[in-house]
């Protein structure tokens, strides 16, 4: 697991206790020995709008980053998902999705797999590299729009 999955998982785990946690980025970045970049990352990246949360940030000496879950319906989520796609998607990106879903239960482990070794660069190796982005997407949308 790498530091951003850790660093995700500790902020999921205090989410769920709580709903809704306030952290100090500094401090989060001391926790795992990084800079507080790597928690800017983290945040901007798992915990958005699309994926069920909510993120307010203050900055300066006194500064903190409050975030709350939000529920959406399942119908709902697939939506903002298909729409913040987009056109092209790293096989990176398509894993925290399938993790996000699976989080929602709105697929199980067996599907998870499925869908990510049907996406695989090994499975789109015969698509040209510059296109591999573009049908991984437009696939993964196929596949989570059928799960409505």
């Amino acid at each position: 697991m790498n530091l951003s999955d850790l660093i995700e998982e500790y902020i999921k785990s205090a989410i769920n206790e709580q709903h809704c946690v306030e952290l100090k980025r500094s401090e989060l970045a001391q926790t795992f020995n990084c800079v507080p970049s790597q928690i800017n990352y983290v945040i901007s990246t798992r915990f958005i709008p699309e994926l069920g949360f909510y993120v307010e940030s203050k900055r300066g000496g006194g500064g903190y980053i409050k975030i709350s879950q939000v529920n959406t319906s399942e119908c709902d989520y697939i939506k903002n998902i298909v729409g913040k796609i987009g056109n092209k998607m790293s096989q990176s990106t398509l894993d925290i999705y399938l993790k996000d879903l699976l989080r929602y239960n709105i697929i199980d482990n067996k599907c998870a797999t499925i869908i990510s070794s049907a996406l695989s660069e090994n499975s789109l190796k015969k698509v040209n590299k510059l296109k591999r982005d573009e049908i991984r997407a437009d696939m993964f949308k196929n596949i989570i729009v059928s799960l409505k």
